[in-house]
């Protein structure tokens, strides 16, 4: 089934591409598992995407037989499908870094180790209008550049200027106290502020500068504001926690509410000697995920924009399955 395609794809991670050029089909990075690299492809089956890094060492391959339609090969079996063309970072959806730079050193990212700019807002209206209409949404992201109060303001100032394009605007940074607040009012539809780990031991270790009790604040105040399945986490899965810890972060937050996404982690930043997790994990705790999202009647395909939108980078409940 798809589900346990989709995990061994992701613990493999990185795929070589060939056959007819397609460079058209291919995206690129400047925040998630792909920042850094050298672009990306999302494949589709039967309506359901996995992204996968490009790589000539990539132990997926993917052939290209013309106008999207392609083969994916692994594990001695062929799978036909298709290409899907990127918006911006993702197929359907502008999804954007704002500032490519951190002053946080979080141990998984490799943002703060390869900075990039800050994209002005001319800039950021010009690359939405680029691929619009053939986009359903727009999302944002941002590194911080200076502090988390500055990048928010920021923040808004393009969220202002993008309104005019009249779609759903999902936004992930990091928050202060006012921030859900703010964005509410600036016109955001769905936010994702990011725990990042299963437990608070292990952020102290991954994400020594932030604090996760901010974050879980925030994630809880933006509920009665966005609505249940418009708000959203992600959570890392490979970091050292147990299946428990993780089961029992899930279940804090969809009790609350909340929309746990679970990233199984791409080594990087100072983890490059960690492993990714393995496929039968991957599947453990997406089952997990789905009966706790059941039981707390949230539901992944609500969702209108970010991670739980594409699901290119993740299993989620009721899109892959």
């Amino acid at each position: 089934m798809w589900a346990d395609l989709k995990a061994r794809l992701l613990h493999a991670g990185t795929a070589h591409l060939n056959g007819v050029a397609a460079e058209e089909f291919i995206a690129e990075s400047r925040a998630g598992p792909g920042a850094g690299k050298g672009g990306s492809v999302f494949f589709s089956m039967d309506g359901r995407r996995v992204r996968l890094t490009l790589s000539d060492s990539g132990q997926v391959e993917i052939r290209h037989t013309g106008n999207g339609q392609a083969l994916l090969r692994f594990e001695g079996r062929e799978y036909p499908g298709i290409l899907e063309k990127p918006g911006l970072h993702c197929p359907r959806q502008a999804y954007l870094t704002i500032t490519g730079s951190c002053i946080f050193h979080c141990r998984y990212c490799s943002v703060w180790k390869n900075p990039g700019p800050r994209r002005s807002i001319d800039v950021i209206e010009a690359m939405v209008a680029s691929v619009f209409p053939d986009i359903d949404a727009i999302s944002l992201t941002s590194g911080v550049l200076t502090d988390i109060h500055e990048e928010e303001d920021y923040t808004i100032d393009v969220i202002r200027r993008l309104l005019k394009f009249r779609l759903p605007i999902g936004v992930s940074i990091y928050p202060g106290r006012e921030t859900p607040f703010r964005l509410k009012n600036a016109g955001v539809s769905e936010v994702k502020f990011n725990l990042e780990t299963a437990t608070s031991q292990l952020f102290s270790i991954m994400c020594p500068d932030l604090s996760r009790d901010d974050a879980f604040t925030a994630l809880c105040t933006a509920v009665p504001l966005f609505g249940r399945n418009h708000v959203f986490s992600n959570i890392i899965l490979g970091l050292g926690e147990t299946d428990e810890e993780m089961t029992t972060c899930i279940t804090t937050l969809c009790q609350n509410g909340i929309i746990p996404v679970i990233r199984p982690l791409t080594p990087g930043g100072d983890l490059t000697d960690f492993k990714a997790p393995e496929p039968s994990r991957i599947i453990r705790i997406f089952r997990i995920h789905e009966e706790i999202l059941g039981r707390y009647g949230l539901s992944p395909k609500k969702a209108l924009t970010m991670c739980p939108a594409c699901t290119g980078c993740d299993l989620i409940p009721w899109r892959d399955t």
